[in-house]
């Protein structure tokens, strides 16, 4: 064992030593590349082609230079420029189409286009330019083109007071820094989420806004890079170093943040439309000791007053940890099912976790794999492995022939609801992918012994639970049975799951996957593992943490060009599983790795963060990242912390800061304090209320979340989207709009009892008081804010339709009556919207889409009426003009209506 050990640091030393020869070798040749000249360079109906050559003798910096590149620039649409700069024989790596589907381009869109490609043909270089007027977005004369077989350089100048966002996943604030500051994406399972880090997700797209507008640039590109973001003496830069792949850019014209949003959305693709109920309130935590303590909480937040829609479980629930199967003492089928089936009687949702490594051992998902040919296999053919929570794994890879037909059955029966756990919604983890075994992984049986399975602790019913069924009961309490004891089949686990087994599960694998494409596959000979060019990966070697980057696909392509998809392969076949099994009902899967696109597959909470408060400061601009900037729109953190010991003040807190982010879950660690919600009386106090206004004002948030889900309008807003020409505005990531009217403005230091807000120059209003408070471009001070206290505000010119009360489910909450409350804006007016439909088809049969508008005391509601519900307005409070109750400008009052959300109207008020 020690010779291992010290072979491993011999292994990485050397290495560190031998890359710092390289680096420094590479950044002198650097200097010495010749760049590309144009030529050939004809005009095309939508854009123009060139072919690129190198300029001079090769610096050979990181790699060898392609010599011969081909340029191909695309007018797509009248907002969208493509620019594509990839090697003239098309063997170099690109983004798989199947897994990034390219947008099509829009027809006669060249004539009156916002963007313009301009370039110079020696040394050649390009820029963006705004048509209209004339202003430079993108600029790569900064430095000279590079493009080697495994290490791309291009660099932009920027303006010296730049304002750019984006570039994640990152927990630095929403504002970039701009000097002395590096942005690596290379998906990480990285515990704590720090700063200045690579984390699990990698989306190469940023925003940049000037007083003059805004503009977007995304680098379609899986291959790990350092985006490096500083000034020399030539003024401010951007640079991407880029380990290998083409240099495929969309630039988006905005001219506002929220266009630009927009147009990302038409190349990533729209958001996953949500079921209503997955905006309720979710709880989960790791270290549940047995079905029982999962009832519980249930039990104890029921009895606590606090509405919980969706009980999740952690990988307790997990025979000894391993996918698609259940801990016969601890979590048994039957009693599973019967909780299952307590939670749906009670029109409440269960969750539970799955993992992409499959435990290597002899089992049904095990043996169905290696039989279907679908795990990622080693360079002699046989099932790669690697160590996670079950020990030894094997990996899907999600480019093999048959791995969607191999996924969907797992699904079908593990989660069959006549016979197993009938999930609701999918929570998947640890897909970066996550590997235990440190590289090089010489030996993972021996480094699988170190996760032996948790000892079962078996435990009788150990309190009454009134109302639940007979398993969850001591003997002799009343109780019934709510399900037969159908069972699945158990694994068959051996005792002696013996090396050989799991070491000769191989095959003859020559033929080639239907997805082989005949280009981009890579260039050969290239360094996979521990390439010239080092980015700045925390964790080091690119493997490191996860699996061997120099690893082939079944169709070809390696691991060390697809690394960064890995999640999103995975997030795009659970919601087909999950389809199969509800073909007609929206999947919500919720998931930790993340790439550019994710969102139009699955949703993403933030990962495991700490229980402080800089994490819980850095879960409002991470959320922003992803609903406002990278189009997942359904976003959360772990409320109150994952990683050590919350606090009641902290807790109080973030339950009230959680219950404005969309995906709204309390989660924690094992070994942790308790912090389910019903733990400290205070933050019983402040989930209640929270989660109170948090139902009362679902409609608004699900119309916010669907309309982006429709044309990519982000439903989560910083403050310099709405006020976009406020520089004040430009580096807030501490208050936020949810949808174009609820500004949120927490409390975010310990011990405070008061927090500063930025109001710009607009009218808003008290959400608590209705008080009108005219915004000065400058901060006010909300004071005396108790553990159960948010600031909100509503922003004038806004309607927002809420419900009359809360309720215990968001099914019983859709039955409550509307009021509709009418900030007015400085003008006196004010427009609004409210999207209804079932809250659970995929594809509903019936919509409404209602807009209200109120003008001079009269309020018309118009729009589509197509879904038909008992709910109606019964409510309308005016906001901010002279009202009947009050006779005074610039309060409010209110009128009691019965009006059905059925056909259009017009009422007084």
């Amino acid at each position: 064992m020690m010779q291992t050990h010290n072979l491993v640091r011999f292994l990485a030393l050397s290495g560190l030593q031998l890359a710092a020869a390289v680096d420094a070798n590479g950044a002198d040749a650097l200097a010495k590349c010749p760049g590309y000249k144009a030529s050939n360079i004809k005009t095309t109906g939508h854009g123009l082609k060139a072919d690129l050559h190198l300029a001079g003798p090769k610096c050979n910096a990181y790699g060898t230079d392609l010599d011969d590149l081909k340029l191909d620039v695309t007018v797509e649409t009248s907002d969208r420029v493509h620019v594509k700069i990839y090697d003239a024989a098309e063997h170099v790596y690109q983004v798989p189409e199947s897994v990034f589907p390219r947008p099509k381009p829009a027809k006669g869109c060249s004539t009156n286009a916002a963007l313009k490609f301009d370039y110079t043909e020696n040394p050649f270089s390009f820029r963006i330019l705004r048509t209209e007027t004339k202003e430079v977005l993108f600029d790569s004369s900064a430095a000279g083109l590079v493009m080697e077989d495994q290490y791309l350089r291009l660099r932009t100048h920027l303006p010296t007071d730049t304002n750019l966002y984006g570039l994640g996943e990152h927990s630095d604030s929403l504002r970039l820094k701009t000097t002395n500051y590096t942005r690596t994406l290379w998906n990480a399972d990285m515990p704590s989420i720090p700063n200045n880090r690579n984390l699990y997700g990698s989306h190469p797209v940023y925003i940049e806004h000037r007083t003059s507008g805004s503009h977007g640039v995304f680098l379609l590109s899986s291959n790990g890079m350092d985006i490096f973001i500083d000034k020399d003496k030539n003024g401010q830069y951007l640079e991407y170093n880029i380990l290998g792949g083409v240099f495929d850019f969309y630039f988006m014209a905005g001219p506002t943040p929220i266009d630009v949003t927009k147009q990302y959305a038409e190349i990533a693709g729209l958001p996953v439309t949500v079921p209503y109920s997955g905006l309720g309130f979710h709880h989960c935590r790791w270290g549940y000791q047995d079905a029982f303590a999962v009832a519980e909480a249930v039990y104890n937040y029921s009895k606590a007053g606090i509405p919980l829609e969706t009980m999740w479980t952690d990988i307790d629930y997990m025979d000894a940890r391993a996918i698609f199967s259940l801990d016969p003492q601890r979590f048994p089928l039957k009693v599973m099912r019967e909780l299952v089936a307590h939670l749906h009687a009670n029109k409440q949702k269960y969750v539970v976790m799955v993992d992409p490594a499959v435990a290597a051992k002899n089992y049904g998902p095990y043996n169905n794999g290696v039989k279907d040919d679908i795990f990622i296999l080693n360079s002699t053919k046989q099932t790669f492995h690697g160590v996670v929570w079950p020990g030894l794994t094997a990996y899907p890879d999600w480019f093999a022939d048959g791995v969607q037909q191999y996924w969907n059955k797992e699904f079908a029966e593990f989660f069959s609801p006549e016979s197993g756990l009938d999930i609701d919604f999918l929570w998947i983890d640890m897909n970066e992918p996550a590997n235990f075994c440190d590289f090089p992984c010489l030996d993972p049986v021996a480094a699988a012994k170190e996760y032996p399975p948790p000892a079962p602790a078996v435990r009788h019913p150990p309190r009454d639970l009134p109302g639940w069924p007979c398993d969850f009961q001591p003997p002799g309490t009343s109780c019934k049975r709510v399900l037969s004891e159908q069972r699945l089949s158990p694994p068959a686990d051996l005792d002696d799951e013996a090396k050989e087994f799991v070491m000769v599960s191989s095959r003859d694998n020559e033929a080639e996957s239907s997805h082989t494409s005949k280009k981009w596959k890579g260039l050969p000979n290239r360094e996979l593992i521990s390439p010239p060019y080092k980015i700045h990966n925390f964790w080091g070697p690119l493997p490191h943490k996860s699996i061997n980057t120099s690893l082939v696909h079944h169709n070809g392509l390696t691991l060390f060009d697809t690394h960064n998809l890995y999640g999103t392969m995975m997030s795009a076949a659970s919601r087909q599983a999950m389809l199969a099994r509800r073909p007609s009902k929206r999947p919500l899967v919720i998931t930790r790795s993340t790439f550019a696109g994710a969102g139009s597959h699955v949703s993403h909470w933030l990962g495991d963060n700490d229980s402080d408060w800089p994490h819980y400061r850095w879960s409002i601009s991470g959320m922003l990242q992803f609903a406002s900037i990278f189009q997942v729109s359904m976003v959360g953190s772990d409320v109150c912390g994952f990683n050590g010991n919350t606090t009641e003040e902290l807790c109080a807190r973030w339950s009230s800061l959680g219950a404005f982010q969309p995906f709204y879950r309390n989660h924690n660690a094992e070994g942790m304090i308790d912090q389910e919600f019903y733990v400290w009386k205070s933050v019983t106090e402040a989930a209640r209320r929270a989660i109170d206004i948090r139902y009362r004002l679902l409609d608004y948030f699900y119309t916010a979340m669907m309309r982006q889900s429709q044309d990519g309008t982000p439903a989560m807003n910083p403050m310099f989207y709405i006020y976009s020409n406020d520089k004040n505005t430009f580096g807030l990531d501490l208050q936020f709009f949810w949808g174009p009217s609820l500004l949120v403005a927490p409390v975010t230091e310990q011990g405070s009892t008061s927090v500063d807000i930025y109001l710009p120059d607009d009218i808003f209003y008290d959400f608590y008081t209705h008080e009108q408070i005219r915004g000065e471009g400058k901060n006010i001070t909300k004071r005396d804010q108790g553990l159960a206290d948010i600031p909100l505000f509503f922003r004038g010119g806004v309607i927002v339709p809420l419900r009359i009360k809360s309720a215990m489910t968001t099914t019983d909450l859709r039955e409550q009556d509307f009021e509709l409350v009418i900030p007015v804006g400085k003008d006196g007016t004010a427009k609004g919207a409210l999207y209804l439909d079932d809250g659970d088809s995929l594809k509903p049969d019936a919509t409404s889409n209602i807009e209200f508008e109120y003008k001079k005391g009269q309020l018309a509601v118009n729009g589509s009426f197509g879904y038909k519900t008992k709910a109606k307005i019964a409510k309308v409070t005016l906001l901010g003009v002279s009202s009947s109750q009050s006779g005074e400008a610039g309060s409010s009052g209110s009128i009691t209506v019965d009006k059905p959300l059925t056909q259009p109207f017009t009422v007084q008020v």
